[in-house]
C-alpha cells in the first residue's frame, strides 16, 4: 500500500494492515498529529484494515476532514453516557454533521435540560477514562448476536446489502454498529458541549416512531469551542423568527397554514421598499412589468416539465367538480387518480410552482421579430411549493413565496450581454445592502442523471455562457455538477451572513429547453423562424427568504431607507408637544416615516425606540424649541447633539433617498 505522509513523502507497506499498525512500525510520533486518512472520497480512521495496493492520504488534526472524525467519535461518547444513565434507551443513529453531531434515542420521556447537564457530565467521565476505539469486522450472524435487543440497529443491519463489510466499534463497555471513522481513543477531544434536545421521527418518516435527538458540538481546542458557542448566542439574538415577532414584521398562524406568511404593516414596508428598489433598477435595464394568475392548467405544467416530474414538491392539483363526480362514479382509487394524471388523462389546475410557463405564454401571445429582442418581462410573482412540514422554518423555508422573477427572451448572440446585465443587478443589490461576503456557484447538469431535459449540445452552449459570465464577476466561483435546474444551468449567489452561515439567494439561469418545449419562435433577419434563448433570473430569490436573511443580517436594525419607522420625535414634556408635532410634520412632508411619541418618561421612550430599532430619535426640549433645533440620538446609543430641525430633516431625507447604510 502507498501512504502519503503530511510532509509530502510516501510510505510503502507490503500487504494489508491497519494504518495504526503501519504508523507504529514507521514513526509512532505520527499518531499524535494524524487523526485519519482519505482513500479517494472516503474518510478512514487508523483502525481500518486496508487492502494491499491501497493508496491513502493521511489527515492531520488541522485538516478539513478532522472535525468529521472526532465529532462522530463524540456522538458515540454521547450514546455511551446516555446508556449509562438511561439503561433502557434504544439507540438509533449518531452521525457527525456540519459543526457538530447528534444521536437519536428512543426513551420513555423527552430529555430535560437537567438530563442534558447530567449526560454531559457523564460524557466527561468517558473522555477522562480514555477508552481505546476498537474496530470489529464481523459476519452478519455475529452482528445480530452482538446487537440483540437493539431494535433500530437490527433494522439498519437488515437493510445493509449482502456481502457488505459489517463493522462495529467498541470503546470500554460500549458497542455500536458503525462504519466509522473514529479517533484513536475517547480522550483525544475534550472540548465539547451538548446544545439541545428535540423530537425526530425515525428515518424522517412521520408514520414512524418519534425519537429524542440530542445535538452537540465539539472542537479541537477550547478557544474554537468558545468562539462557536459565542456565535450560537449571536445567532439566537438575530433569529428572524423572534425579531419578526418583536418588531411586528410578519406572523405565521396555524389557522392559515404552515409556511404561509402574513406580512404585517412593518414587514410590508420593508418588502415594498425592496420591491421599489429593484423595480427602479429594472426600469433602467428596459424590463417590462407583467402580472399572471396564481394557478394554471395542468397541461401548461406538463409541457414545461414541472408536472409530473416534481409532483411531490407541489400542491395537489385542483380538479373540476364534474370531473370529480365522474371519477367517484367510476370508483377511481387514489392510485388510479395519480396514474391518470401522470398519463394526462385528467385535466385540472395547479397552484403555480413557477412563473416561467406564464411568461412564456405572454411571449407567445404575439409574433416577434429579432428587432423586438431582447424582451425582458418582470413580475413579483407568488408561487407555491409543498415543502415537508419538518423542513419549514420561519420565512426562510415556506410553502408560498413571492419571487422577484424575470424572464428574458433573446437571440443566442445576445445571451452573454444579457447575462452580464442580470449579474450587474445582483451586484448592485448586494453592494447596497452591504452583503459583500458571497461566493458564486455555477450549477451544471449531472451527465449520469436522467432528470435533465434537452439536447446535450444546447446544454454545452448554455453551460459555457454561464462560465464566461461568472468569470466577469471578479470573485472565485465553483462549478458543481448536479446543481442545474432541469431545463438549464445556473449561476447562484451564496451569501455568507455575519455569523458565518451561507444562504443561496440570487440566481440566473440559461435555458435553451423550455423555448423548445413550447415551440417559441421569432422572425430572424433572414425572414425565417428562429428559436429564442430564455434567461431566468431572480436577484432576491424570494421576498420571504430574502427578508428573513436581511432581518438576521442586520439583527433587525435595518438601514434607514428600509426601516419601517425612520425617525421618532420625542418631546421632553407636555409643553414641548406642539413644537415636536411641527417637526414631525416636517419629516412626514419630506417623505420620512416618522412617529410622534409623548407618553411616559423620556428615558422609557428612548429605550422603546432602541428596542424597536428606530434609526433616529429627535428630542425636543426648551432650548430646542426656542432655537428651532432637535437633539439627535441614534439607536446605537451615539448622541451627535442638537442641530437645526430643518437641517436634520433635509439630511435624513437625503440619506434615505441615497439608500445610505446608516
Amino acid at each position: 500500500m502507498i501512504i502519503k505522509l503530511p510532509e509530502g513523502r510516501e510510505l510503502r507497506h507490503e500487504g494489508g494492515a491497519t494504518l495504526k499498525e503501519v504508523l507504529l512500525g514507521h514513526d509512532k510520533s505520527l499518531l499524535k498529529t494524524v487523526i485519519g486518512a482519505r482513500m479517494g472520497e472516503e474518510r478512514l480512521d487508523l483502525h481500518t484494515i486496508l487492502p494491499p495496493e491501497a493508496e491513502v492520504v493521511l489527515l492531520t488534526w488541522d485538516s478539513a476532514e478532522a472535525p468529521w472524525i472526532y465529532r462522530h467519535s463524540l456522538s458515540h461518547v454521547l450514546a455511551q453516557a446516555v446508556r449509562r444513565l438511561f439503561p433502557t434507551a434504544q439507540l438509533a443513529i449518531g452521525p457527525a454533521i456540519e459543526e457538530g453531531y447528534y444521536y437519536d434515542f428512543e426513551v420513555d420521556k423527552p430529555f430535560t435540560p437537567e438530563d442534558l447537564e447530567a449526560i454531559e457530565q457523564e460524557m466527561r467521565k468517558v473522555v477522562k477514562e480514555n477508552h481505546r476505539f476498537e474496530r470489529l469486522e464481523v459476519s452478519r450472524q455475529e452482528a445480530r448476536q452482538m446487537l440483540e435487543g437493539q431494535t433500530y440497529k437490527l433494522e439498519i443491519l437488515d437493510d445493509l446489502e449482502e456481502g457488505e463489510t459489517l463493522s462495529l466499534y467498541r470503546d470500554g463497555e460500549f458497542l455500536d454498529l458503525c462504519r466509522g471513522p473514529h479517533m484513536l481513543s475517547t480522550g483525544q477531544v475534550k472540548h465539547f458541549k451538548l446544545l439541545s434536545a428535540a423530537g425526530a421521527y425515525w428515518r424522517g418518516d412521520e408514520q414512524k416512531q418519534m425519537l429524542q435527538r440530542i445535538y452537540g458540538t465539539a472542537f479541537a481546542t477550547q478557544e474554537a469551542l468558545e468562539h462557536h458557542l459565542a456565535m450560537i448566542e449571536e445567532t439566537k439574538k438575530r433569529d428572524h423568527r423572534r425579531l419578526g415577532r418583536e418588531l411586528r414584521l410578519f406572523h405565521i398562524d396555524e389557522a392559515v397554514g404552515q409556511g404561509l406568511i402574513l406580512w404585517l404593516p412593518n414587514g410590508a414596508i420593508v418588502r415594498e421598499e425592496l420591491q421599489r428598489f429593484i423595480s427602479g433598477e429594472l426600469r433602467k435595464q428596459g424590463y417590462q412589468q407583467v402580472f399572471t394568475p396564481h394557478i394554471g392548467k395542468l397541461d401548461l405544467y406538463r409541457t414545461s416539465g414541472h408536472f409530473p416530474y416534481y409532483q411531490e414538491s407541489q400542491y395537489p392539483p385542483l380538479i373540476a367538480h364534474e370531473e370529480l363526480a365522474r371519477l367517484a362514479r367510476e370508483g377511481c382509487s387514489c392510485a388510479d387518480l395519480a396514474n391518470q394524471m401522470k398519463a394526462g388523462q385528467i385535466d385540472g389546475y395547479l397552484l403555480k410552482p413557477m412563473n416561467c410557463p406564464h411568461h412564456i405564454k405572454i411571449f407567445a401571445s404575439q409574433a416577434h421579430s429579432y428587432r423586438d429582442l431582447p424582451l425582458r418581462l418582470a413580475e413579483f410573482g407568488t408561487v407555491y411549493r409543498w415543502e415537508q412540514s419538518g423542513e419549514i422554518g420561519g420565512m426562510t423555508r415556506v410553502r408560498g413565496f413571492t419571487q422577484d422573477d424575470a424572464h428574458l427572451f433573446c437571440t443566442e448572440e445576445q445571451v452573454g450581454q444579457e447575462l452580464l446585465g442580470c449579474l450587474e443587478i445582483v451586484k448592485i443589490i448586494f453592494n447596497t445592502l452591504g452583503m459583500t461576503d458571497y461566493r458564486v456557484r455555477v450549477g451544471l447538469r449531472d451527465p449520469d442523471s436522467s432528470k435533465y431535459v434537452g439536447a446535450p449540445e444546447n446544454w454545452e452552449r448554455a453551460e459555457e455562457s454561464c462560465r464566461q459570465a461568472a468569470r466577469t464577476l471578479g470573485v472565485p466561483f465553483t462549478e458543481e455538477a448536479g446543481e442545474a435546474a432541469f431545463y438549464g444551468p445556473k449561476i447562484d449567489f451564496v451569501v455568507k451572513d455575519v455569523v458565518g452561515r451561507e444562504w443561496q439567494l440570487g440566481t440566473v439561469q440559461v435555458d435553451y429547453n423550455l423555448p423548445e418545449r413550447f415551440d417559441l419562435i421569432y422572425n430572424g433577419p433572414d425572414n425565417k423562424p428562429h428559436r429564442p434563448v430564455m434567461i431566468h433570473r431572480a436577484p432576491f430569490g424570494s421576498m420571504e427568504r430574502f427578508v428573513g436573511v436581511l432581518i438576521e443580517h442586520f439583527a433587525g436594525a435595518f438601514p434607514p431607507w428600509l426601516s419601517p419607522v425612520q425617525a421618532v420625535v420625542l418631546p421632553i414634556a407636555e409643553r414641548h408637544q406642539e413644537y415636536a408635532a411641527g417637526v414631525h410634520q416636517q419629516l412626514v412632508a419630506a417623505g420620512v416615516r416618522s412617529r410622534l411619541e409623548g407618553e411616559n418618561t423620556l428615558n422609557y421612550r428612548i429605550r422603546q425606540a432602541q428596542v424597536q430599532k428606530i434609526p433616529y430619535m429627535l428630542v425636543a426640549g426648551d432650548r430646542e424649541a426656542e432655537q428651532g433645533q432637535v437633539a439627535v440620538r441614534l439607536r446605537s446609543g451615539e448622541n451627535p447633539g442638537a442641530r437645526p430641525a430643518a437641517e436634520v430633516v433635509a439630511e435624513l431625507s437625503q440619506k434615505i433617498a441615497d439608500r445610505a447604510a446608516r
